[in-house]
């Protein structure tokens, strides 16, 4: 079995979500006792945080290259960032590193296409629902992405940073994403993306009628199945 190096902590509600998950699909597969090597370094989200509503991406993509290396020093095989939005900084990342990172566009990709799903929407934060980085890899593989309007854009945002990253569930927040959703469905998507890693704490499959790829479930899975190739 490989050790996993995660970059957890942004934020740490989600992080707890990833190793539930990552233990929870290693005791599956192996059964017994059986759990995952796991080497986790939690980040202090308010520092990272201001980096991006600095626009000082560099800075952050600094601070978690010097965590992958240390994760890779004490013996990580490979690393998993456990955020969508800090997938932006992965090329600076890598250069701090010979280990290699699993990309969460890439597994949410993988599992679209098993679905057949041809038109996605994208709910995440701002960043990730309106910069390329995360949703050229999905276009990519001939996925066309959709994202909410600017408004509802901030609304999403809002509600993650000031609600969700807190451990913050609100009824009314969840009203506010069904709604979204139901637009994204009358413009054509097949499925939504949960594109934030704290999304799912808000929002289950039981509160949509179309299919949700969870992108927490999703890379925690996919990062304990890595680990036992």
């Amino acid at each position: 079995m490989k050790t996993i190096g995660l970059i957890g902590g942004m934020s740490w509600e989600s992080t707890a979500t990833y190793y539930r998950i990552i233990n929870q699909t290693v005791k599956e597969k192996l059964g017994g006792l059986h759990s995952a090597k796991i080497l986790l370094y939690s980040a202090d989200f308010e520092e990272i945080e201001k980096y991006q509503a600095n626009n000082d991406w560099e800075k952050s993509g600094q601070v978690l290259g010097e965590i992958a290396k240390k994760l890779e020093s004490a013996g990580a095989e490979f690393i998993v960032i456990c955020t969508n939005t800090m997938h932006k900084v992965l090329p600076q990342i890598e250069e701090y590193i010979s280990i290699p990172i699993i990309h969460i566009a890439d597994a949410t990709a993988e599992v679209l296409i098993e679905e057949n799903i041809k038109k996605v929407g994208l709910l995440g934060t701002k960043y990730t629902m309106t910069q390329d980085f995360y949703k050229s890899r999905v276009i990519d593989k001939g996925i066309d992405v959709i994202v909410p309007t600017e408004e509802d854009t901030e609304i999403i945002n809002y509600i993650i940073y000031n609600e969700l990253c807190l451990g913050i569930i609100k009824p009314g927040s969840l009203s506010e994403y069904q709604r979204i959703i139901k637009t994204l469905e009358s413009q054509g998507a097949q499925g939504i993306i949960l594109g934030c890693t704290e999304i799912g704490l808000l929002i289950s499959q039981k509160d949509s009628s179309l299919p949700l790829f969870d992108t927490t479930y999703i890379h925690s899975e996919k990062a304990a199945l890595f680990a036992l190739e």
